[in-house]
């Protein structure tokens, strides 16, 4: 199969709607291309009145979103000629950075809180040959230090402060309206930062024929909208009630919860993200952790679906709003699942599991202990 008949990531998929040069080489992992699942299980839990999808971007190169817009972000810092990229992280765009930056061949340098992250993402993020440092100090000040170091440093920002990110980004709206023949009538995600929603935002505004022109990058030749849909999805964002900014409509400057990839207090993306809320007449919504993880649980056991904690908040506010009656029946509902379950391995033993059995090995103790769990 040639290059021109394979799959080989999503700028060149969806380059004729991204502000890149046509000459410009990307950088990619063949990101993209992520499974919308219906839940046709939890469907039917809900009285079968609503069709319910997930869009599991944790099956991206390195198991979340963070991917769409580290390749666009990477691919034209690249292009300016940066030697080097930076960004702050709770876990899943270090990962996401130090492998495009690996990609590359560039270095890339990611300021982490410290004891504020998964294991699985560090690993990743050492893994790719990182330079990773950690800071007594929240993302947020973790990311106040990288623009700051950026003003003296040759270092490209590569968090979703930088337009590219979610130029990249938006790319998952334009999959949704193709596999679904429109766009959903509600789409629910995860908030933390508040990059995704704005992403998702422009992607769906782009193909209802409608630019945003503060997200567009400055000095690019931008490519014109084209009117494919006719409605865009009401924005519902959801995040934990120990990090949860919008629902409090102020920032929070200690933000906690187990779901590091939202414990994020001061969004960067503020206004965008009450923009596409209130343009799409949306709303924003917060749940307490145990309520995620019941629900991230629930996904796995009746769906076979496994994403890390802080994507279950997508789900949790969208079963909410459902059993609330807010989500009106006969609506088309997706919620985003931003990254995989095995980001964050030690939750899911911790709280998703049951125990492990202790049997003989011998043929009757292991045929009794199946008996007695299917009795």
């Amino acid at each position: 199969m040639s290059d021109e008949q394979r799959y080989t990531g999503l700028i060149e998929r969806y380059r004729q709607w991204l502000p890149l040069a046509a000459t410009t080489r990307a950088i990619s992992l063949g990101e993209g291309a992520t499974p919308l699942i219906r839940l046709h299980n939890i469907e039917q839990d809900l009285g079968g009145e609503h069709v319910l999808y997930v869009k599991f971007e944790g099956l991206n190169p390195t198991g979340s979103f963070k991917d769409r817009g580290m390749t666009v972000a990477v691919t034209q810092a690249v292009a300016e000629g940066s030697r080097a990229i930076i960004c702050a992280s709770t876990g899943n765009t270090s990962a996401a950075a130090a492998a495009y930056a690996a990609r590359a061949g560039i270095t890339a340098f990611v300021i982490i809180p410290e004891g504020k992250i998964a294991l699985g993402k560090l690993a990743q993020a050492m893994a790719h040959g990182a330079v990773v440092m950690q800071i007594q100090g929240n993302f947020d000040l973790g990311m106040r230090l990288v623009r700051e170091v950026a003003e003296h440093a040759p270092v490209a920002i590569v968090n979703s402060i930088n337009p590219y990110r979610l130029q990249g980004q938006k790319t998952a709206a334009f999959e949704i309206v193709e596999a679904l023949g429109r766009a959903p009538d509600y789409h629910c995600l995860p908030v933390g930062n508040a990059g995704n929603i704005t992403a998702h935002w422009l992607g769906y505004s782009e193909l209802a024929g409608e630019q945003l022109p503060a997200l567009i990058p400055p000095g690019v030749d931008y490519p014109a909208p084209r009117r494919l849909i006719t409605k865009r999805p009401h924005m519902l964002g959801f995040q934990a009630a120990g990090s949860a900014p919008f629902v409090a409509r102020e920032m929070v400057d200690e933000p906690e919860t187990v779901a590091t990839a939202i414990r994020i207090g001061h969004p960067q993306s503020w206004q965008y993200a009450w923009s596409a809320q209130q343009e799409s007449e949306g709303w924003f919504g917060a749940f307490e952790d145990a309520q995620i993880l019941e629900t991230q649980r629930y996904l796995a056991a009746r769906e076979g679906v496994f994403c890390e904690p802080a994507s279950a908040a997508s789900l949790c506010g969208a079963l909410a709003e459902i059993r609330d009656g807010r989500i009106r029946p006969g609506s088309t509902v997706v919620c985003t699942l931003t990254g995989h379950g095995l980001k964050d391995p030690d939750i899911a033993i911790r709280e998703l599991s049951e125990p492990v059995l202790n049997v003989p090995a011998q043929l009757d103790a292991i045929a009794h202990a199946i008996q007695t769990r299917l009795a």
